[in-house]
């Protein structure tokens, strides 16, 4: 195409998005934050846009949300219109939403309100929680473009497998989000809807691929939301955006329906999962909804491991990663960390400091097995449409080697990838460590085109183990997060070392971003990741927020 013609075709993309946003909700231009205006988390409160009640109901979590509609104080109806509220502002302010689903959302709602009136009984866990979908999740007659100009005109046939059970859960889906191009960036740009803002700091990036995600999620435009992620795309946008991200074991949350441009790709298998704006508690409801309705009986790739209730226990060795021995964390990161272990060891827990294991390696492998075709089927795409090829895009496909993998290079590789898994899993159980807190990225929130280094994440794609993020509660300070004397002094161990070290010139860059921790655990031990991050979380905070454990 020529590039009249990609424009043409990327704008049917907007044109989708500009006509479904519900208008009598949007605010007015001369009420919005000026552009200079970073911080935005406050907004809804300040417009008046939203009345008292719709405001606390935004507030509330999914769990919370489905109590109140189960003792008949709150109707879906009224609990989606207000997420759709919040969500119209929420875009107005960050550009995060690819579709409005207004007109399905509360026809939806409209239907388990007129069950509950009949029945005195709710659909299921779900029942009347909006959640917002990342993109590339496939939903029938709805277009499905992964982010490339080339697939706007794309329409799903079916809904993805995950959303028809958390449909028969009573789930009711408000709003599509924003991804980046190539759904490969710890960003969320793309040529057809744009680049999405983080809430906290409109100067830095949402993360990605699911930014969009994380955005809905930091701004409460929904209490749980759906991503993907393949070397740490739930778990940044959950980190910087201050929500909550789970990274399942794969091959337990069902992935039919999910379009990609590397359909058959096995080399590192991508995993679905959720966010949450409030809670891990949130997460452990959205889990335990699908996965109690046997999802492998259809999906048969799926391993047959029903959702358990695991009760968590303080009984536990928790590792701190200081540093993964190739990039240092930036000073908010370690005051964090430092944190969580004086609050863990106050409250009678084991720590250890943890010695990370050939992290090197670990990115060595993982960073070969994203693209072993060197990335030419998502080149392809962006031929396709004659759109430009973005800078994260680009650095991206560069992590491939510059011509595709044989089979035989391919076999070492997933050979090296199960030898340091199966090594990795030993260290653990040497040392005694039952779980890892570590930093998410090597700060917090990236500078917008910033978000280069992912092995903080990545690692435990590799390896294949679950993972939490979830917000410290602490925000970066000027004061406390200041560069000392010996920071100063500190002299990087390698060129992207000194890279990511050098993006840290002041704490001002990085005003008001939120600080998150993560939290790993060892392969298919999902539900026990979980429980003791709720724990650790709650252990941290001061018990302020108490989840019902």
């Amino acid at each position: 195409m020529s590039l009249e013609q990609w424009e043409r075709q990327a704008q049917k993309g907007r044109d989708i998005l500009n006509n479904s946003i519900p208008k009598q909700w949007l605010a007015p231009a001369d009420s919005l934050p000026p552009v200079t205006q970073k911080n935005v988390i406050d907004f809804p409160k300040k417009s008046g846009l939203l009345s008292e009640r719709e405001l606390s109901i935004t507030d509330l979590s999914a769990t919370q949300l489905v109590a109140e509609m189960g003792a008949g104080k709150l109707k879906a109806e009224e609990v989606v219109v207000a997420f759709l509220k919040r969500a119209v502002l929420g875009h107005q302010l960050l550009n995060f939403a690819t579709e409005f689903l207004a007109d399905e959302a509360i026809a939806r709602a409209k239907e388990l309100d007129a069950h509950f009136q009949r029945t005195g009984k709710l659909v299921g866990p779900l029942h009347g929680v909006p959640i917002s979908v990342k993109e590339h999740i496939g939903m029938k007659d709805k277009t499905c473009n992964t982010g490339y100009v080339a697939w706007v005109d794309q329409v799903a046939t079916e809904d993805a497998h995950l959303l028809q059970l958390l449909a028969k859960a009573g789930a009711v889906f408000h709003v599509r989000t924003n991804q980046p191009q190539a759904l490969m960036h710890l960003c969320c740009n793309n040529n057809i809807t744009g680049a999405t803002l983080n809430p906290y700091n409109r100067t830095l990036t949402p993360g990605g691929s699911s930014g969009g995600e994380g955005a809905s999620t930091g701004f409460k435009c929904a209490p749980l939301g759906i991503g993907t992620d393949i070397g740490g795309s739930i778990r940044c946008p959950a980190a910087f955006c201050g929500s909550y991200g789970f990274r399942p074991t794969s091959m337990r949350n069902p992935l039919a329906g999910a379009k990609v441009a590397a359909i058959g790709q096995e080399t590192i298998h991508g995993v679905i999962g959720p966010l949450s704006s409030t809670s891990l508690e949130d997460i452990e409801l959205f889990q335990k909804a699908v996965l109690e309705q046997e999802p492998w009986d259809v999906e048969t790739s799926l391993v047959p491991v029903p959702w358990k209730t695991v009760a968590p226990t303080r009984n536990m060795t928790v590792a701190i990663m200081w540093d993964d021995g190739c990039v240092r964390p930036h000073p908010p990161i370690v005051r964090a960390l430092k944190l969580a272990k004086e609050k863990l060891l106050a409250a009678g827990i084991k720590v250890v400091d943890w010695e990370p294991y050939k992290h090197d390696h670990g990115w060595k492998i993982i960073s070969s097995l994203y693209y072993p075709d060197a990335a030419a089927l998502q080149r392809k795409m962006i031929r396709e449409s004659g759109e430009p090829v973005l800078p994260l895009s680009e650095w991206c496909f560069n992590y491939s080697r510059a011509v595709p993998l044989t089979h035989p290079e391919a076999w070492e590789l997933q050979y090296e990838r199960d030898v340091y898994r199966d090594d990795y899993n030993a260290v653990m159980k040497t040392r005694g460590v039952d779980f890892i807190i570590s930093p998410t990225y090597p700060g917090v929130a990236a500078v917008y085109g910033e978000s280069h280094y992912w092995n903080y994440t990545a690692i435990w794609n590799v390896l294949d183990l679950p993972s939490v993020v979830f917000p410290s509660g602490l925000t970066v300070d000027a004061k406390l997060d200041a560069l000392t004397e010996q920071d100063q002094k500190y002299k990087p161990r390698n060129e992207v070392d000194e890279r990511e070290w050098e993006k840290y010139q002041s704490p001002e860059r990085y005003e008001g971003a939120p600080v998150a921790l993560q939290v790993a655990g060892r392969h298919f031990k999902d539900e026990e990741t979980l429980a003791a991050a709720k724990l650790i979380e709650e252990i941290i905070k001061d018990g302020k927020k108490v989840s019902k454990l």
